[in-house]
């Protein structure tokens, strides 16, 4: 396959995105089974300092314009359709986060290209990319190839370690001007969560909660487990629609996916939309009391009982064997 594999390098408020390394570790091993260069694609205005970090790709091309100051879906995909055109690269791939995740239709739209969305992990076979992606809240897999030409690439993150992506290399960086129109949305200000959070994606080891716990008084049961393990308490969606829990904590299609060690889910029943959203963590282990939950078929451990009465024993055991 001729042409390039790039990728977009997610940044925003001046510091490049953990998915950022994750897909150019993804890029990478994409880019070295076809044979061609991997290229990061940095969009901004006076932004290129953050190229020094993206030592991972062979190459970076930084597009400066005041228009792409903050990442917006218009003027991203338009600088990025105005490069790919002179460019011609094999792939795009573009995080499907909230901060990019409109930017690949729209580039797909304005290119005329194949866009494939959803993805949890890309390949490369008989000289072709196949994208593994996840449909319908998780309820269907498919295997998409490109048929050539360029096709762009929605991936979630956690489809690689970020640190895979990371390295101490400065690469070469190609700069170019670009003459974008005047974008119809604008960011007016942000507006950050409740000090003090956690951030689910950087957390190791979680405790996730469903409506098994029963009430959120029985929310320190998963607390005092996370806090034997050194992790952080998180839930599903029904968690969260009650108010026990902030939306930031919530893991699922309408959440955070996370890709931690260990994910402890306990009283969760593991819909498709909350299994999206985790299934990719190291070790999993289930706790409930219905054998035949949903939850049992992606753990690797599983625990039919109570939440309310195992969670306070693992806890336990835990801290007996720390002491």
């Amino acid at each position: 396959m001729s042409g390039t594999i790039w990728v977009l390098a997610e940044h925003w408020r001046g510091q490049l995105s953990p998915v950022t390394y994750e897909l150019l570790a993804l890029g990478r091993e994409v880019a070295d089974a076809l044979g061609v260069p991997l290229e990061a694609v940095l969009l901004g205005h006076g932004a290129s300092g953050l190229a020094a970090t993206l030592g991972c790709a062979d190459s970076v091309l930084y597009g400066d314009h005041p228009a792409l100051a903050e990442p917006m879906a218009q003027p991203y995909a338009e600088a990025l359709a105005a490069l790919a055109l002179e460019n011609r690269p094999a792939a795009v791939l573009i995080p499907l986060t909230n901060v990019s995740m409109g930017v690949g239709p729209l580039l797909a739209a304005r290119l005329g290209c194949a866009g494939v969305n959803f993805a949890k992990d890309l390949t490369v076979r008989d000289g072709r990319i196949e994208a593994q992606c996840l449909l319908y809240g998780g309820k269907i897999q498919a295997c998409v190839a490109s048929a050539g030409g360029t096709v762009i690439e929605g991936v979630w993150p956690g489809a690689r370690q970020a640190d895979q992506g990371r390295s101490d290399r400065v690469p070469p960086v190609r700069e170019v001007q670009l003459s974008l129109a005047e974008p119809r949305v604008r960011l007016k200000q942000y507006v950050d969560p409740e000090a003090g959070d956690v951030n689910l994606a950087e957390q190791e080891v979680l405790v996730a909660v469903g409506r098994g716990i029963q009430s959120q008084d029985n929310l320190e049961l998963a607390e005092n487990l996370a806090a034997a393990l050194g992790g952080a308490v998180c839930g599903s969606r029904p968690v969260i629609d009650q108010g026990w829990l902030p939306l930031v904590r919530q893991v699922g299609k309408s959440g955070v996916t996370v890709k931690p060690k260990l994910y402890i889910a306990a009283g969760i029943s593991g819909a498709p939309e909350h299994v999206e959203g985790m299934r990719d963590a190291d070790v999993i282990v289930a706790i409930n009391s219905d054998p035949s939950a949903p939850i049992f078929e992606v753990a690797d451990y599983g625990i039919v009982g109570d939440a309310l009465d195992v969670l306070p024993a693992l806890a336990e055991a835990v801290e007996a064997r720390k002491g």
